[in-house]
């Protein structure tokens, strides 16, 4: 019985997969053919408007004083008193005495010279008479032209060269007594001070450096391919009131002041092909009322804006749309992409500036693709117009 139960059961399990495996394959659905579709990209495509742009031009300087000079002993001596603004950073007024010197050998130089002076008035004066009286005795005896020693004119002569002398030799020492005095010729602040009270110095010795806070100046680098934008001419003549803003970060807090282009220095840099713009803020220091701004101390680095041309019918584009320097990718009314050359006036920040090449209400595609085709059909996003 076992034995026979071994046989017939594996017969049976067979009998019962292969009448599934029939069923199965009467019970299976015929497979349809289904219709392939396509799914175009979608991008997001920006119509354009024209507008009005005015340009802004960067750059960078640093603040220098528009005079620094030397002041340097113009007579020797030894120094007798010196000012308290005479000292590193200290400001001083136009004409305030910054340093004198011993005076004392001047002054008696002075009073020697004047003495010369009134003794050569006198023997002027005595010469005059005398050759006055002289021609009326010749004229009284009549007897022709007379000999110009006997008149006294070489010595009327030598005495009014004597007058000239002694009045030069005045006017000399007065000159010399009054560079006992240092001054500058302006109003300004002290960078360094060389010399101090006791100290002798020579003709020609340096007693320190100092420059003007009336205004400052800074040199701005332009390329050559900007100037288009402003209005400042390159032959010297002054700008057209064409005005900059400086930043700077002090003690870390941003600060700006405004200034005003002068002009260019009139060259190009051989090595950057830039022109350097010159611009002039007046009173750095703020020592007026009136400034209205913090001081811009001489030395500092600044960023410069410079306010450039206003231009109109211009298309602002942003740079994603472009796939070369002057072709962007366009979506015409049948919402394909097309290929545009355009004219690129100027990139600014994440956008491009457009003179010709594109219409009002143009579309373009400012989505990234992969390999695009001039005709390609696309479903297209629309955003906000840009300007």
């Amino acid at each position: 019985m076992k034995l026979l139960l071994k046989i017939l059961l594996p017969v049976l399990m067979l009998a019962v997969m292969a009448g599934l495996t029939v069923k199965l394959v009467k019970s299976k659905e015929e497979l349809k053919p289904q219709p392939r579709v396509e799914t175009l990209p979608l991008v997001e495509a920006r119509a354009v408007k024209a507008g009005v742009h005015r340009f802004q031009i960067l750059s960078q300087g640093e603040i220098r004083a528009r005079t620094e000079i030397n002041l340097v002993a113009e007579v020797p001596g030894k120094i007798v008193s010196v000012s308290s603004n005479f000292t590193a950073g200290g400001f001083f007024e136009d004409g305030e005495v910054l340093a004198r010197l011993d005076s004392r050998d001047f002054e008696v130089a002075v009073a020697q010279a004047e003495a010369a002076l009134a003794q050569g008035r006198v023997r002027l004066d005595r010469e005059k008479a005398e050759a006055l009286v002289a021609r009326r005795e010749w004229e009284s005896l009549g007897r022709g032209e007379a000999n110009p020693l006997l008149l006294r004119e070489p010595q009327l002569a030598e005495a009014e060269a004597l007058m000239a002398a002694a009045e030069a030799n005045l006017r000399k020492a007065k000159l010399d007594l009054s560079r006992c005095e240092i001054r500058a010729p302006f109003g300004g602040r002290v960078r360094e001070k060389m010399a101090d009270i006791g100290q002798f110095v020579g003709l020609g010795s340096p007693l320190g450096r100092v420059y003007a806070v009336d205004f400052a100046e800074v040199r701005l680098p332009i390329p050559l391919s900007d100037l288009e934008f402003i209005d400042l001419p390159l032959n010297g003549e002054a700008g057209a009131g064409v005005g900059v803003k400086l930043t700077a970060r002090v003690g870390g807090v941003r600060r700006s002041w405004r200034g005003e282009l002068l002009g260019t220095e009139g060259t190009v840099h051989q090595r950057t092909r830039m022109v350097s713009a010159i611009a002039r803020v007046d009173d750095p220091y703020a020592r007026s009322r009136a400034a209205g701004h913090e001081p811009l101390p001489v030395g500092m680095f600044v960023e410069a804006v410079i306010e450039g041309r206003e231009m109109s019918d211009l298309f602002r584009v942003p740079r994603s749309a472009f796939r070369g320097e002057d072709t962007l990718l366009a979506v015409d009314t049948m919402d394909r992409l097309r290929f545009r050359t355009v004219d690129v006036v100027r990139r600014v920040d994440d956008s491009v500036l457009i003179r010709s090449g594109l219409e009002e209400g143009d579309r373009v595609c400012v989505s990234l693709l992969d390999g695009p085709v001039d005709g390609m059909s696309v479903r297209v996003r629309e955003t906000d117009v840009a300007q």
